[in-house]
């Protein structure tokens, strides 16, 4: 004869422990202890396993890394349309991103419910290189990974906060005196134009958490974290995908207003070309738009324009 005990914890994935004992050799209360000492290891396994790993960081003196990575997305790299009807391919998306800082706040920041830069409070803070050089969003294959920005030691933690700066280029940039250039194609109909756009809107992006499908900005000794700055260019031509009357749309400045600044099948305009040829109302959209692009995934970010 025997008896069979069967403990099963279903936090740790129905793991079921048997115990066979021939009753001739132990006896019941013998049995009973056995089991016990099994089932309390079975809680603290669980325990240890359900805790949020963000909290459970390695309180370790050893650092690790944090890197920063820039990303236009598939618009960037493999094309879009416009909400206009504009086939848009770049060959350059140029952005100048300076002063950037990661954050691992004592608690949530969250630019949707109304937290600024002033609201932060934190535990650890990096500093990435304050004079960045201009980073081409459009390099690499259609499905490269996102451009590294910077990388720099960091102290293990879970950043969750990232600010950054567009500012502009200097004078051996590639964009000298933007903050971003846009070079493509844009087709429609059968007719192509091509597109040098040079923009000049120093704008400072204070953002929270990413949001994507994956967590980013945790740093153990162990394993290196990233954060990204991310930029959604549908805000400023809209996106055919989506339906006219959608807010992205809405908002959006689209193609058409820029390609009837054509000449010879080039539009080559700077900022206070755009300011003087484009009627006001598409001028306040381009604005508001490129203010807009700024974002960490689908995270928002606060908005704070630099005055030159």
């Amino acid at each position: 004869m025997f008896t069979k005990f069967i403990i099963t914890n279903k936090e740790t994935k129905n793991l079921q422990f048997s115990l066979f004992f021939f009753s001739k050799t132990l006896d019941m209360d013998q049995v009973r202890i056995i089991a016990y000492g099994i089932t309390l290891g079975s809680v603290v396994v669980t325990s240890l396993a359900l805790q949020d790993p963000v909290k459970t960081i390695a309180a370790s003196t050893e650092g690790g890394t944090l890197s920063l990575v820039a990303n236009g997305e598939d618009f960037v790299r493999q094309g879009f349309v416009s909400k206009d009807g504009w086939a848009i391919n770049f060959e350059n998306v140029y952005v100048n991103l300076s002063d950037a800082i990661a954050y691992s706040t004592e608690s949530t920041f969250d630019p949707q419910t109304g937290d600024t830069k002033e609201d932060i409070k934190y535990e650890n803070k990096v500093n990435f290189d304050p004079n960045q050089v201009p980073t081409d969003l459009a390099a690499g294959e259609v499905d490269a990974e996102p451009i590294m920005v910077g990388e720099v030691n960091a102290t293990p933690g879970f950043y969750n906060a990232l600010a950054w700066r567009l500012s502009p280029g200097g004078e051996d940039s590639p964009i000298a005196g933007n903050t971003i250039a846009l070079i493509g194609q844009a087709t429609k109909d059968g007719s192509t134009i091509n597109f040098d756009l040079g923009l000049n809107q120093p704008t400072e992006y204070v953002c929270g958490e990413f949001i994507g499908e994956s967590r980013r900005g945790i740093v153990t000794a162990e394993n290196s974290g990233q954060v990204e700055a991310t930029f959604h260019f549908d805000h400023i031509f809209g996106d055919a995908d989506s339906p006219p009357e959608d807010a992205l749309n809405q908002d959006a400045l689209g193609f058409q207003p820029l390609a009837a600044l054509a000449s010879n099948g080039t539009v080559k305009l700077d900022q206070a070309a755009l300011a003087n040829q484009l009627s006001d109302p598409d001028y306040q959209k381009l604005n508001d738009a490129i203010a807009s692009l700024g974002h960490v995934g689908e995270g928002h970010c606060v908005v704070n324009p630099i005055s030159p």
